[in-house]
């Protein structure tokens, strides 16, 4: 065949795929400067002040906090991220999360306020607050005092990425593990290998995505913050990717702790 004809095959296909794939968006910061909704604005500032109060309320040191940044309901999911948010001794609230930055293969982790969290144009106004038990609020503070839970992230960043893979990272992975060490009784956990150790021997289920191929492909190629290649092999040529979710967190979380509170708010 004809190296011309073969390139405009390629490119053709290229844009067929850009067309087709349906972007898969659950954490991170996009490199275009947002354009703040006065509207907007003011809901996730009501949110941030509503869910201040709930939390003051609740007298808790420590929390799990999740905010709706897409709309996920073609996954059956409903949140896309969520961090660890701390009482701080001035009194405010704090949210320490894993950020992917700007669309890139990389991560930070961030300390920001109640307001920053949700100024993030989400899609729903609604947030899902989970407390632990005091015992645990106790161990998840030490770990983020004694920088253990910032020895468990991993800048590698993978939106997709696969529980029980050092590979890569995605937001809610990071704090699953951090929740891991925190969990573990009689086991000192210091490296992402062993959280995940710990994590399959207490039957830690993620969710499963169905992402067909087409999809999976515009994705691997047009996204440099989606990866497949940690996923078993015979698992993603199914299209069934397994992954952490805020969900699957939050089931994992109330399944060990009776003592744990869940709560919803929204406006």
């Amino acid at each position: 065949m004809h190296t011309k004809t073969v390139s405009l095959i390629f490119n053709c296909a290229l844009v067929a795929l850009s067309l087709v794939y349906a972007p898969l968006s659950f954490a991170g910061r996009s490199c275009d400067a947002p354009a703040y909704d006065a509207y907007k604005v003011m809901q996730a500032l009501e949110l941030a002040q509503k869910t201040h109060m709930r939390l003051a309320d609740s007298h808790a040191d420590i929390a799990i906090i999740a905010r709706v940044g897409q709309d996920l309901s073609k996954y059956h999911l409903r949140y896309s991220h969520l961090g660890i948010v701390k009482h701080d001794a001035d009194g405010r609230w704090s949210v320490i999360h894993e950020l992917n930055d700007c669309g890139t293969a990389n991560s930070g982790l961030f300390d920001e306020g109640l307001g920053n969290f949700f100024l993030d144009d989400l899609f729903a106004f609604e947030t899902l607050i989970l407390i632990p038990n005091p015992e645990l609020q106790t161990k998840i503070r030490n770990l983020l005092e004694n920088g253990k839970a910032k020895a468990l992230h991993d800048p590698h960043y993978n939106m997709l990425s696969y529980p029980f893979s050092t590979k890569y990272q995605n937001s809610n992975q990071w704090a699953l593990e951090v929740l891991a060490a925190a969990q573990a009784q009689g086991i000192n956990i210091n490296t992402r290998e062993q959280a995940q150790a710990w994590l399959k021997s207490a039957d830690y289920q993620a969710d499963v995505l169905h992402i067909d191929a087409v999809t999976r492909l515009g994705a691997r190629m047009f996204r440099a913050n989606v990866s497949f290649d940690d996923h078993p092999f015979d698992r993603r040529m199914s299209g069934s990717i397994d992954t952490v979710t805020v969900e699957s967190i939050v089931r994992f979380i109330l399944m060990r702790d009776n003592g744990a509170q869940k709560i919803v708010l929204g406006l």
